[in-house]
């Protein structure tokens, strides 16, 4: 997908995925910044439903206002029938990195 255009954005790199979506950093072309696409894995481009759920989720984020949460531009469609959502660049430490334990947390008191 690196280089591709979805839209009028250019994808430049992969940012990460799992198991409802893979996403990547890209530039809108019209307004000259960069941004977030979440795209539906392609293997779930045929299912309505999970199409639907994916619809809704970009609704449900786009109703959040809060400075945790990154603002969610829009939902669209690439022109190979891919659903992506566009939403607000970061920068920073990821989620899983912030909330990962220690290599050696603190243990409970010796029994010497």
């Amino acid at each position: 997908m690196i280089g591709k255009v979805a839209s009028h954005y250019k994808i430049l790199e992969k940012l990460g995925g799992g198991g409802m979506g893979v996403v990547y950093k890209a530039e809108n072309t019209r307004l000259k910044r960069t941004v977030v696409l979440k795209f539906l894995p392609p293997s779930l481009t045929s299912d309505r439903e999970a199409k639907q759920r994916f619809i809704h989720e970009a609704q449900a984020a786009s109703a959040l206002q809060h400075n945790n949460i990154c603002v969610v531009y829009d939902v669209d469609e690439a022109d190979d029938g891919q659903m992506f959502i566009s939403m607000e660049c970061l920068e920073g430490e990821t989620l899983k990195k912030k909330i990962e334990l220690p290599a050696n947390p603190i243990s409970g008191p010796s029994r010497e």
